[in-house]
């Protein structure tokens, strides 16, 4: 016993799914809704010839790598537009996990999303620039230019974190709580919002997603463009069938160089009409539903 309490981290409670004797506080959406649907897209900006972390290596290939920076700036010249554009023909808000140095470099892009009601929270400075070796005060350095960066751009208070390339520090959750963030997507341990266990404040983990991030399916899984626009269906239905027992979260994880290519939007724009065709779905944006989480009964830190 006291090892396996030595071994966990302690970042949340364990509840399980479905227990008679532990049962979870039942979350109810509003106008009776069974999942909430948010869309993730990944707005963000890779330098081509970064400065080198020595844990991890920013690019597969030697610096520079034209390739792999040419293919990612296929999102803020083109593929951009083509998704969003896509998101608003079906009503689908953005909650945009943004490079804040996109705010900077082409701020087109960032005001677009702006204009359209899109909530803003951050993903680190560069997607090409990690945590790993930070020390406190170079964290709290890129918190703060964060929130500052996204207020001057787009007037909005960023709420929330998904934590550059994935990358953390054992301090970067009790940093975000301290800081006012209401919620962070580097969890992936749930299907429903919960709470995290911070040193002071309060932080709920909103369900994100790998293994319908895009970038899995097309990378990773090597899916054709009509396997993901399946993949995601099939999540989204079992989602919200088992959602009529306690509210689920359905997070859509986009790169828009990726479902933005002319030959993957169809698909998907496939995928956004039968989301939007059934009831069952509360289509939102991230804060949003950490609000309606914490103002339930399962919301308590």
């Amino acid at each position: 016993m006291a090892e396996a309490q030595k071994s966990d981290p302690g970042l949340f409670d364990y509840a399980p799914y479905r227990s008679a004797r532990q049962p979870r506080p039942q979350i109810q959406w509003p106008d009776g809704k069974t999942c909430a649907v948010w869309v993730a897209p990944n707005l963000e900006y890779y330098e081509l010839d970064p400065a080198v972390n020595p844990h991890r290596k920013s690019w597969p290939k030697p610096h520079p790598d034209v390739v792999g920076y040419s293919h990612r700036d296929h999102a803020n010249r083109v593929s951009h537009w083509r998704m969003a554009e896509m998101m608003t023909k079906h009503g689908f808000p953005g909650s945009v996990s943004l490079s804040v140095a996109l705010c900077d470099h082409i701020p087109e892009v960032v005001e677009d999303a702006s204009q359209r009601g899109w909530e803003f929270f951050s993903h680190g400075i560069y997607n090409t620039r990690y945590s790993y070796g930070m020390d406190e005060a170079q964290e709290r350095a890129i918190i703060e230019d964060s929130i500052a960066t996204v207020e001057r751009a787009t007037g909005q208070r960023i709420r929330g974190w998904l934590a550059p390339a994935l990358t953390h520090t054992p301090r970067t959750l009790d940093l975000l709580a301290e800081y006012g963030m209401d919620y962070t997507c580097d969890l992936y341990h749930d299907d429903q919002p919960t709470d995290v266990h911070v040193a002071s404040g309060q932080l709920t983990a909103i369900p994100y997603s790998l293994e319908v991030n895009d970038h899995y399916g097309f990378f990773i899984y090597n899916m054709s463009p009509r396997e993901y626009a399946d993949t995601l269906i099939r999540q989204y239905d079992r989602l919200a069938d088992e959602g009529a027992v306690s509210g689920t979260v359905m997070c859509i994880p986009l790169h828009s160089y990726l479902i933005g290519q002319p030959h993957r939007i169809g698909p998907f724009e496939a995928v956004l009409e039968h989301i939007a065709a059934d009831d069952r779905a509360w289509i939102t944006r991230a804060g949003d539903i950490v609000d309606s989480f914490r103002a339930q009964a399962g919301g308590g830190s």
